[in-house]
């Protein structure tokens, strides 16, 4: 079986795992808190290790507190997943207003064609941001499962178009 063929397989799981997370986007939600969870207490025990090779007092106190905050924020999270999900949705919802004001100032500072889709991505974000945040806690049972759901879709999509172009370039 060639590569082409497990990067095909994958992408159509990620399309179905997709779908799936559309169809339950609360599960899907509280998935991605899970995960986010789990990241920051594995993310923060490795940096706690790597905190013991740092050079420097001020430096190994830095990254052993940094360690120790992502664990306690991992936790945290896991322990209690409702709250973290809206936690996580509030930070999201600030990312993209953040993301689109960046974009806005950035695009009308650009010239040429590229201006406008620049300035129209960051206007899509700072919407999408307001929609996430203006409807908190509603937002925060669904906004990370759609997120989620979207994520996966376009992977899948992607995987199975390079699928074809493994395909293609190995015939």
């Amino acid at each position: 079986m060639g590569n082409w063929v497990l990067l095909m397989i994958a992408g159509i799981l990620s399309i179905v795992a997709g779908f799936v997370a559309l169809a339950n986007p609360f599960g899907a939600s509280l998935l991605a808190t899970t995960i986010a969870g789990w990241s920051f207490v594995i993310l923060g025990v490795l940096q706690v290790f790597a905190a013991f090779g740092v050079e420097g007092f001020g430096g190994k106190i830095w990254a052993l507190l940094l360690g120790v905050v992502a664990v306690v924020l991992g936790v945290n999270i896991l322990g209690e997943p409702l709250q973290g999900m809206l936690a996580l949705t509030i930070v999201v919802g600030i990312m993209f207003v953040m993301s689109g004001v960046f974009k806005v100032i950035f695009g009308f500072g650009l010239e040429g064609s590229m201006k406008w889709a620049v300035v129209l991505s960051g206007v899509v974000s700072l919407v999408l941001g307001a929609m996430v945040l203006s409807n908190i806690p509603g937002s925060a049972v669904v906004a990370l499962g759609v997120l989620l759901a979207v994520e996966l879709l376009s992977n899948g999509m992607s995987m199975i178009a390079m699928s074809l172009a493994v395909k293609d370039a190995d015939a």
